[in-house]
């Protein structure tokens, strides 16, 4: 078939590509050297640029499409960069905090704390696998707990068994791995502190919640699960300790999740089954890895989403002897390669299902999910005073909570 003859002028070099891809191709080479710092692609581009000029008309105009698909790639991998760069110095520094900051917080049992985390983390509790026979000893240590504590359950236990399937990705993969597992036996513990102030304000519900699950026994090796999450659970069991002693004014209920390291299970349940109704849920305070860091930095995530409860915490940071830094809640789009923890724990749900949140914990370290995430290799002190600035961060929210 032959073409239609073009009305347009032809060039002196009618096979070349034209000026405006030309330079288009050009301008990629700075943007690919600085930001992805590679060679080949210089030369590739440069490629490009003498390739296209040949005589395949074809040939040149694939090559053109393909140094456009270039650039815009450099251009998505620069901003990344940049992205990345900003989000970075956005998180980096700490909440303001007095000299003397410590002396003003909360003081937790200190001892409690320790022994709590100690005992959930034991070789006893076999890593706690949701439906395990270390999960079960964990269910009986919560159980004497929370009636310790003198919390008060919504009907007749706390437990609140649930069960749920689920499917394994990596099994695709991994010979003689199971692609569906069920769940039958999964239990979350719930009890709480009802409010003391009358009217709306003991009418809604502050939800402090940590999982109590972990991976248990792999391949021979028990993961005892010490700052992920015996911490999370004891810092929960101070939080209701302070409560006790000094009634708060919204009511507020203490979730010990399980099922959260297959999928977020037990907050999901406990979602799916309010035991109130979901208008009256103001908030979520998770806690989760907050235990272990050798620099003092313990994270908060939420407030990119509810700036309004920044304040509430940088009161309660004020007081802290522990560096308080807010981050590690903004996608990909506004954070680059930053991590985004808006999903990573059982606050995930909350946050989908539309119920402001606060995360608080640590950055990954080399015990994560490993069997050396022992009682041994938690920050004690760190620990303490982060558990003092959770009661504090906590009593701050129940008295300003709009």
């Amino acid at each position: 078939m032959m073409r239609a003859a073009s009305s347009e002028p032809s060039s002196t070099r009618p096979n070349s590509v034209d000026g405006k891809s030309l330079f288009m191709i050009c301008f990629s080479i700075p943007i690919m050297e600085e930001y992805c710092r590679t060679d080949t692609l210089h030369l590739l581009c440069s490629g490009l640029i003498v390739t296209i000029s040949g005589p395949d008309m074809k040939t040149s105009r694939l090559l053109a499409v393909a140094a456009l698909l270039a650039v815009l790639l450099a251009i998505c991998g620069a901003y990344f960069v940049v992205a990345s760069r900003l989000e970075l110095a956005r998180i980096a520094p700490a909440l303001p905090s007095t000299a003397a900051a410590d002396a003003l917080a909360p003081k937790v049992d200190s001892a409690r704390l320790l022994d709590d985390v100690r005992i959930l983390a034991s070789d006893e509790f076999g890593g706690r696998r949701t439906g395990s026979d270390g999960s079960r000893k964990a269910q009986a240590f919560l159980q004497s707990r929370f009636e310790a504590l003198g919390l008060k359950p919504f009907g007749a236990a706390y437990a609140k068994p649930f069960g749920f399937t689920r499917h394994s990705i990596a099994a695709l993969i991994t010979p003689g791995r199971p692609y569906t597992s069920a769940y039958p036996s999964a239990v979350n513990y719930v009890g709480y502190i009802p409010g003391s102030a009358g009217g709306t304000s003991a009418e809604r519900f502050i939800v402090v919640s940590a999982h109590y699950d972990h991976l248990g026994i792999m391949e021979g090796k028990l993961y005892p699960g010490a700052d992920d999450n015996a911490s999370g659970v004891a810092a929960m069991l101070a939080i209701a300790a302070w409560f006790k002693d000094h009634p708060p004014r919204h009511s507020i209920v203490f979730a010990a999740f399980d099922g959260e390291e297959l999928g977020l299970q037990g907050a999901r349940a406990f979602l799916a089954a309010l035991p109130f109704p979901k208008a009256q849920l103001a908030l979520n305070l998770n806690l989760d890895m907050v235990s272990h860091n050798d620099s003092n930095q313990i994270y908060v995530a939420g407030t990119s989403y509810t700036p309004a409860l920044t304040p509430l915490v940088a009161q309660a940071a004020a007081r802290s002897s522990v560096a308080v830094k807010l981050g590690h809640d903004r996608s990909p789009l506004l954070a680059g390669a930053v991590e985004d923890w808006t999903g990573s724990s059982d606050h995930g749900p909350f946050h989908e299902a539309g119920v402001p949140f606060l995360y608080f914990g640590v950055e990954d370290h080399a015990d994560y999910h490993a069997p050396s995430d022992t009682f041994e290799n938690i920050n004690q002190g760190f620990f303490t005073g982060v558990a003092n600035l959770l009661v504090d961060v906590a009593a701050t929210l129940d008295a300003g909570l709009k």
